[in-house]
C-alpha cells in the first residue's frame, strides 16, 4: 500500500508519516512547498505525477488553514484553502479512484447543548473556520464514494504550538493563569490519532467518524492536570468565556460521540490524561 499525506510538515501530518513508516506502509508527504492545493491544475499535475511514479492507494488530507481567530478576517483565503483546496484533492482522488481521508473538526457543529455530537448530526458552523471545513466536507461527500471524514478536536503534538505548550510557558513566566471552564471537550494527541487513522485507511469502512482521546474536560480541567503532571506550582483560576473575548466564537460543547469507531472494530484512543503524561515525557516536562 502507498499513501499520500498532505500537510506533511504539520502537527498531525508529521506524526502520520512516522506511523505509516512504523507499519512498513510506503508514504509520500507533501506540504505547501511542494503544492499549492488551491491551484486545481497544479494539484492534478503533482498528484498524478506521484501516482505515475508508483500507484497511490489512498490520500490523507491534513493540509488546512487552522488559525481560527485570524480566519475571521481572512474568509476568502480560508475558504479557498479549506474548501476549494479540499475539492481539488477530492477531484484527483476521484480521477485516480483512490480512497480519501479528510481531517475535519468539531467546529462544523454549532457548539450548543450538552449531548455528544454524533457523526451524522446536523452541521451548523459558528465561525469562518468551521464553515470552510464544513464546505470541504460537502465537496468530499459530493465527489467521492470512498471517503473517510474524521472530525477531531483540541489537538496537541510535538510539532507546532498548542494549549499545553502555552500553559507551561505562561505558568513558568507568571505563576498563575486564568482558564475558561465553560467549554467542554476531549484533547487529542496526534501520535494516538495517527495510529487510529492508519488503522482506518487500510480498510473500506468509509463514512463520517469522530476521533479524540477518551474522557471529557474543560480547558480549566486540562490546565490543572497539565500543571499537576508537570509538577509546576501554578494557581489556576476558572473563568467564563466572556472573560476572554476572541474574534471567532468557540463551541461550548465539543463532546464527540465515538461509538461508530467501536461499531466498526476500531480501537478507541487512550484516556487524555495518559496521553498528556506521555506527551510531557516527550517534551521533557514530566
Amino acid at each position: 500500500m502507498r499513501v499520500l499525506v498532505t500537510g506533511a510538515k504539520g502537527q498531525l501530518g508529521s506524526d502520520l508519516l512516522c506511523e505509516l513508516s512504523k507499519r512498513n506502509i510506503e508514504s509520500v508527504g507533501i506540504d505547501i512547498d511542494d503544492l499549492d492545493i488551491t491551484d486545481a491544475a497544479a494539484t492534478k499535475r503533482v498528484i498524478e505525477k506521484i501516482n505515475n511514479d508508483a500507484r497511490i492507494d489512498a490520500i490523507i488530507h491534513c493540509a488546512a488553514y487552522t488559525a481560527v481567530d485570524a480566519a475571521e478576517d481572512n474568509e476568502a483565503l480560508v475558504t479557498k484553502i479549506n474548501a476549494e483546496g479540499t475539492k481539488n484533492i477530492a477531484e484527483v482522488a476521484k480521477t485516480l479512484d483512490v480512497a480519501m481521508m479528510y481531517i475535519s473538526t468539531d467546529y462544523v457543529f454549532d457548539g450548543e447543548g450538552e449531548r455528544p455530537w454524533e457523526p451524522d448530526d446536523k452541521r451548523a458552523p459558528l465561525n469562518v473556520y468551521g464553515m470552510a471545513k464544513y464546505k470541504g466536507e460537502l465537496y468530499v461527500e459530493e465527489l467521492l464514494k470512498k471517503y473517510f471524514i474524521v472530525r477531531i478536536s483540541w489537538v496537541f503534538g510535538l510539532h507546532g504550538n498548542n494549549f499545553i505548550k502555552t500553559m507551561i510557558r505562561l505558568g513558568k513566566e507568571r505563576g498563575a493563569v486564568s482558564v475558561v471552564n465553560d467549554q467542554i471537550g476531549s484533547p487529542t494527541y496526534t501520535p494516538d490519532l495517527s495510529r487510529l487513522l492508519v488503522d482506518m485507511i487500510v480498510t473500506d469502512k468509509y463514512g463520517r467518524y469522530h476521533a479524540t482521546n477518551e474522557g471529557l474536560c474543560s480547558w480549566y480541567d486540562f490546565a490543572v492536570e497539565i500543571f499537576k503532571q508537570a509538577k509546576l506550582d501554578v494557581a489556576v483560576t476558572p473563568v467564563s468565556s466572556d472573560a476572554f473575548p476572541v474574534k471567532a466564537k468557540r463551541p461550548h460543547n465539543s463532546r464527540m460521540d465515538k461509538s461508530k469507531l467501536t461499531e466498526n472494530g476500531f480501537e478507541l484512543l487512550p484516556p487524555w490524561q495518559d496521553a498528556l503524561r506521555r506527551y510531557l515525557l516527550e517534551l521533557g516536562e514530566n
